[in-house]
């Protein structure tokens, strides 16, 4: 490996430090209606993000819930001597993509059918730290 991509893999694996992620995989909701939930989260403050996510009446919201307090959880095993109220902790990216489709047939008048499309979706979330201190 070259001196110069070298340093820039350690650069990289140093701004990952304060990163943690976690990912949802295949989960059979629709990537529209993820995205309405993933919008009110996206950029806000750990504890006011689970907050919203708490309040809100959508069935997405449980499922991004569970993803923001496994996040919390790899974060915490990341960093064993830090501490989650003074590490500042925020939502820095929330990414939902498409998944896989399930089609099935809805049998229709005259012998017609109409195609169902049950849709999936898969969710990214990154946490970063407003802190550089750690």
């Amino acid at each position: 490996m070259g001196n110069r991509k070298r340093q820039t893999a350690q650069a990289n694996k140093e701004a990952k430090k304060s990163l943690a992620f976690a990912k949802l995989n295949n989960c059979p909701t629709s990537p529209r209606k993820m995205r309405l939930v993933a919008d009110l989260v996206r950029g806000e403050g750990v504890n006011k993000a689970l907050a919203i996510l708490k309040f809100n009446s959508k069935e997405a919201s449980r499922r991004l819930e569970t993803l923001l307090l496994s996040a919390l959880a790899n974060w915490e095993a990341k960093n064993e001597d830090a501490d989650i109220e003074t590490a500042a902790l925020y939502v820095k990216e929330i990414r939902v993509d498409g998944g896989s489709m399930l089609k099935r047939l809805r049998p229709a008048p005259q012998g017609r059918a109409h195609r169902i499309r049950k849709r999936s979706n898969h969710v990214t979330l990154v946490l970063g730290s407003n802190n550089t201190e750690s």
